[in-house]
């Protein structure tokens, strides 16, 4: 197995996040690309400096960064949230009648006109603060990706306003005209420019742009961009922009590596995890199982990092499913199968696009393959693929088995332990796999054995799946408001947790308030990636 052998720039790492970000929001691959390409190209025509540069183009490669906080949302309003999600995009910044009109049309498109229409009066009970609550979550969590990136102040500050509208009638609403951050105001126009122009060339975005200036659009940043004419759009319609995209990138163009690059990883994983309630946490909990497992089976120190790095971003491909699949209680139908077979590939083309990235792919996109061929998304069997990729498929399955899921309940760990040894018994999963990811989960193959400790030097920053390792109080949280913060990263409601902990509703609204300052987050969202981070979300 090889580890990235070549440096990993910033932009490769943003430019990945950002292609699983088009597939999240159902967008044409590279959406995010072009909006970063044509806001640079805006603040140049404008004369930014460029630092203002620097933050311009990221602020349009993270603008959909937060998109998974809150699909749930849009998956209770329209159905399937990615069908949903363009055409809803394509209006945000046009009348309010676009937008309702357009809601109207493309909410539950598979039930009947009166069906549709009771489904979205019960979705938008509440009104326009269900809204309200989706962009305070997708700007905090971009921004709070974008803080555990590296990312400058100007940047994190940007991203937190990428909702807000010129004429104040954005989302949250708490900005207008000059107060939202330039950098906002160029990628929105960006934005509008390229959805426009995939559909109807730059004629269609040039009018779109003019109506929306002064309303939902910034009119200087509009002036600005049309004063470019058709070299706005050079090179986009080419095969890929991807390159182009990097030599776009204003600035001194860092790499990262070493724990920035671990970080960005990070970053990645808790944005696919975000995707469902049932998946929180479950990337860092395969990457840290992979590589005890990597070291238990005797695995070399780079690919036992190697393979915990790309368990941190296997799972990136989940976010072009919709909420809907993931959250099925009954069996899914065959079209359902094929794009839950098929996440697999879309992590690999993700992290391909990246040279940096590429050695990971690979082995990234193999989790979900079994021995006898019947795994996915190749169909490998035994000998096609190295003992780490099988490691990774045999991690990720444990793992999965011991999180709770809509379907059915979590697994025990000594359930888990058996039924993993049933698959290998069965030809499904490697045998010495199997040995070494429940040996590195403090399990046995033995069904009599008790759940022993990790050899020697084994035990990693996350520890044994389900263990209790002792750790710090993150930001002067209490033992109390830690425990709220876990329950509510697992997906429960506050009366859920107050039921959990013994505790009133009042008292349990309390701690979480507390528990949104000390982490300076906004949002259980936010709240959540804030308890990822620190160690928070445990297996029961």
């Amino acid at each position: 197995m090889t580890e990235i052998s070549r440096p990993l720039r910033l932009a490769e790492a943003v430019g990945a996040l950002s292609l699983a970000t088009d597939l999240a929001m159902g967008q044409p691959l590279e959406h995010g690309l072009r909006t970063a390409v044509l806001a640079v190209r805006a603040a140049q025509a404008m004369g930014l400096p460029e630092d203002d540069q620097v933050t311009v183009f990221y602020t349009g490669l993270l603008h959909f960064a937060g998109c998974t906080a809150e699909s749930e949302i849009d998956a209770r309003f329209f159905g399937d949230e990615l069908s949903a999600r363009p055409q809803m995009m394509a209006v945000a910044f046009g009348t309010r009648l676009d937008l309702v009109t357009t809601a109207t049309r493309v909410a539950h498109p598979e039930r009947a006109r009166l069906a549709r229409a009771a489904a979205m009066a019960r979705s938008a009970f509440g009104g326009i603060a269900e809204f309200r609550k989706w962009a305070a979550s997708h700007c905090d969590v971009a921004r709070v990706l974008g803080a555990r990136m590296g990312f400058s102040e100007q940047i994190q500050l940007a991203l937190r306003h990428l909702w807000e509208r010129w004429d104040g009638k954005g989302m949250p609403g708490d900005l207008r005209g000059d107060q939202i951050p330039l950098a906002v105001r160029l990628m929105q126009v960006a934005q509008d420019a390229d959805m426009a122009w995939h559909q109807g060339g730059s004629g269609l975005a040039g009018q779109v742009l003019a109506e929306r200036a002064g309303s939902g659009l910034d009119p200087a940043a509009v002036t600005a961009f049309l004063s470019l004419g058709e070299t706005a759009y050079a090179g986009l319609d080419a095969p890929s922009i991807w390159e182009d995209a990097l030599l776009a990138e204003p600035g001194p163009r860092p790499v990262v590596d070493g724990d920035r690059l671990d970080a960005c990883l990070s970053a990645i994983a808790d944005f696919a995890d975000l995707k469902s309630m049932w998946t929180v946490g479950h990337s860092r909990g395969v990457a840290g199982l992979a590589e005890r497992s990597a070291r238990v089976a005797g695995l070399a120190g780079d690919d036992a990092l190697a393979l915990r790095r790309a368990g941190l971003v296997h799972d990136i491909g989940r976010v072009a499913v919709p909420v809907n699949v993931w959250a099925k209680r009954g069996p899914l139908n065959r079209d359902e199968r094929e794009q839950v077979r098929l996440h697999a590939y879309h992590t690999e083309r993700v992290l391909d696009a990246a040279a940096g990235l590429r050695p990971l792919a690979r082995l990234a996109g193999s989790h979900g393959e079994r021995c006898d061929g019947s795994g996915y998304h190749r169909g490998s069997r035994a000998g096609d693929m190295p003992l780490a990729a099988w490691l990774l498929a045999t991690a990720d399955c444990y793992h999965a088995m011991r999180e709770p899921r809509s379907y059915r309940q979590a697994l025990s760990a000594r359930d888990a332990a058996d039924e993993l040894t049933r698959q290998a018994e069965a030809g499904l999963l490697a045998p010495d796999a199997v040995d070494a990811v429940l040996t590195a989960a403090g399990q046995s193959r033995a069904p009599a054995a008790q759940p022993a400790e990790p050899p020697t030097g084994q035990r990693t920053r996350e520890g044994p799946p389900g263990s209790q390792v002792t750790r710090a109080r993150p930001a002067g949280l209490s033992e109390r408001e830690c425990e709220v913060l876990g329950l509510l990263a697992r997906g429960l409601a506050t009366k859920q947790v107050a039921r959990r902990l013994g505790i009133s509703p009042k008292t349990c609204d309390h701690h979480i308030q507390r528990l949104y300052g000390k982490a300076g987050v906004s949002t259980r969202a936010g709240a959540t990636l804030f308890a990822l981070e620190h160690g928070l979300v445990r297996l029961d």
